[in-house]
């Protein structure tokens, strides 16, 4: 079956002047790439992996073009432009993603970029982004003790929303988190995507999450970090447990706790000595 907004692996049947044609199914028919996308390298009978989309008489065509998001993940898009009847998403196609305004939380404005979520359409079956997104996240109550998130695990992280306790963030494209003030050592903006680390499951099914490994392996990462910076900067660093944590954040990016962590593990293994002026790599 054809999955619209989706990848899929089809057979090439024929040639024709406005590009080639791909084996579809009953419902679908085959599928045209466009000629703009046709290459030397693609023969008879091949199989290509193509985007599925409508094109702008709503037909379904194929592009080699690999957009930002699918169907069934989240994304921060930036507004191309807008009309009477809502906004139209850049997403890397020729086609842009049409946001209609029942769809918006607040008016979108080009040149502004938004997160929001991919879907079909369940009366038109055409594609479009929505805002709503808090619509299509999952809580973490309705997952089995097999899939459920552990404590210090990594996810893929989608920084969402300012808040008054930080930022929301969307967690592995499936549920909602929350990052606090207090564990940013960076600049975030919404849109911006990394590795975070599962701090708490809360009982509401929300997640709250960390920008650093959590326990053991945080002192170990950052421990190696630590003695790097020794090894560059003459094997002396002026900063020490008594050191305001402002100026460790600073410095690295880390917070005093895990700063103390790290140099405890350098001390207990040997490679440091701790004074009133700082620590310092031993000879």
């Amino acid at each position: 079956m054809i999955k619209l907004g989706d990848y899929n692996t089809l057979k090439i049947l024929r040639r024709t002047d406005p590009g080639i044609y791909l084996e579809g199914d009953e419902q679908t028919g085959d599928i045209l790439l466009p000629q703009r996308y046709v290459t030397p390298e693609m023969h008879i009978d091949d199989e290509l992996e193509v985007f599925i989309y409508l094109d702008q008489e709503e037909r379904l065509v194929a592009t080699t073009e690999r957009p930002l998001v699918k169907v069934g993940q989240f994304a921060f898009l930036e507004v191309a432009w807008t009309n009477q009847y809502g906004a139209f998403l850049k997403w890397g196609l020729m086609k842009d993603l049409f946001c209609p305004f029942r769809e918006q939380k607040q008016r979108m404005q080009r040149g502004k970029g938004y997160v929001v979520y991919v879907k079909e359409d369940e009366a038109s079956h055409r594609l479009m982004a929505t805002a709503k997104v808090e619509k299509y996240l999952e809580s973490c109550n309705m997952l089995t003790d097999d899939n459920r998130l552990r404590h210090g695990q990594s996810c893929d992280c989608l920084v969402w929303q300012k808040t008054d306790l930080g930022f929301k963030v969307i967690i592995d494209n499936r549920y909602q988190g929350q990052l606090y003030d207090n564990q940013i050592f960076q600049t975030l903006h919404a849109g911006d995507r990394m590795t975070a680390y599962v701090d708490h499951v809360r009982e509401d099914g929300k997640v709250d999450v960390t920008l650093q490994p959590t326990g053991r392996q945080q002192t170990l990462d950052f421990a190696e970090v630590l003695l790097r910076y020794l090894y560059e900067n003459g094997g002396r660093c002026n900063l020490s447990d008594n050191s305001p944590a402002e100026l460790i954040v600073d410095r690295f990016h880390v917070s005093k706790k895990a700063f103390k962590r790290a140099v405890g593990d350098l001390y207990r293994r040997r490679l440091i000595t701790i004074s009133d002026e700082g620590i310092f790599l031993v000879q």
